[in-house]
């Protein structure tokens, strides 16, 4: 598997981010999608030259940053896939002198709810937009050098 930062025009990124938020629709229905924000870094992971997940850390202040468009496509989950791009993403944080990651997922989203955990992600109070969506768990993860 390679794991490589890629531009946020680039054309395989695109397609995953699409993917990834049908599955979104398909699971709660047609509410928007949370932005990116500018300054936003994306890792694509591939398997054979074949795009199969992405994820994104984006600023939030000097300290913390914030894990968004987690996805793996379906018929490569199971492999690995998530957990290695996690930790790639964790250490792009590192690298950019985050000292926190955090995150908010879905309760109908009990395969990246296991992943955090499984990942010493904990539980935090929701934050920003997230605070009054009883479907959405936020988590937390210090970041050590």
């Amino acid at each position: 598997m390679k794991i490589e930062e890629r531009a946020v025009a680039d054309p395989e990124l695109a397609a995953l981010l699409d993917a990834a938020f049908a599955e979104l629709v398909a699971r709660y229905g047609a509410e928007g999608r949370s932005q990116v924000k500018e300054g936003a870094r994306y890792l694509v992971a591939s398997l054979d030259g074949q795009a199969v997940g992405c994820g994104a850390v984006q600023p939030v202040d000097a300290v913390t940053g914030e894990l968004k468009r987690m996805y793996v496509v379906p018929g490569q989950r199971g492999r690995g896939i998530a957990t290695s791009l996690l930790s790639a993403l964790e250490d792009l944080a590192r690298s950019l002198g985050y000292e926190r990651l955090r995150l908010a997922t879905g309760l109908r989203q009990p395969e990246a709810i296991a992943l955090y955990e499984r990942c010493a992600y904990t539980l935090t109070e929701p934050y920003g937009r997230y605070v009054d969506a009883p479907l959405t768990r936020c988590y937390a993860k210090a970041l050590t050098p």
